[in-house]
């Protein structure tokens, strides 16, 4: 008789890796939804809230992000009128991600987001870290 335990869920690391991750981004809407953002749109904000003006090869490289997944993100956020978008001089096949004056001020609002996300994370500050740690092992 064949063993098939590799094939169990409850042996698999990718399973709660997804679930958790699942369970935490549904903890973002509430949070999020006064700010008329979803969460991938929230975490560009926060590349962009850092560099204030970025292209947008090297923001896909800092969210784990393709350029299929990322443009639908930049085109919404641009018809906010949270950024704007325009290809680079230098290289026309880059295209430039730049905070518009809406955009800053988002950030002020977004503030209280990651307190009233870690609330519901029901871990110890050092296990946070730990895990955070883990976790971009497996991502570098």
């Amino acid at each position: 008789m064949e063993n098939y335990d590799a094939l169990k869920l409850e042996n698999q690391l990718c399973f709660p890796l997804y679930a958790a991750a699942r369970e935490i981004i549904k903890q973002y809407n509430a949070p999020l939804a006064p700010l008329d953002l979803t969460y991938t749109q929230y975490i560009t904000m926060m590349v962009l809230w850092e560099h204030e003006t970025i292209n947008s090869k090297e923001l896909g490289k800092k969210l784990f992000l393709d350029s299929g997944t990322l443009t639908p993100v930049l085109k919404s956020l641009e018809k906010k009128g949270f950024i704007t978008r325009a290809r680079s001089k230098e290289d026309e096949r880059l295209i430039i991600c730049a905070l518009t004056p809406a955009g800053k001020a988002l950030k002020k609002e977004a503030l209280a987001v990651p307190a009233q996300v870690a609330q519901c994370v029901h871990l110890a500050p050092e296990e946070a870290k730990t895990l955070y740690e883990l976790l971009y092992k497996i991502l570098v």
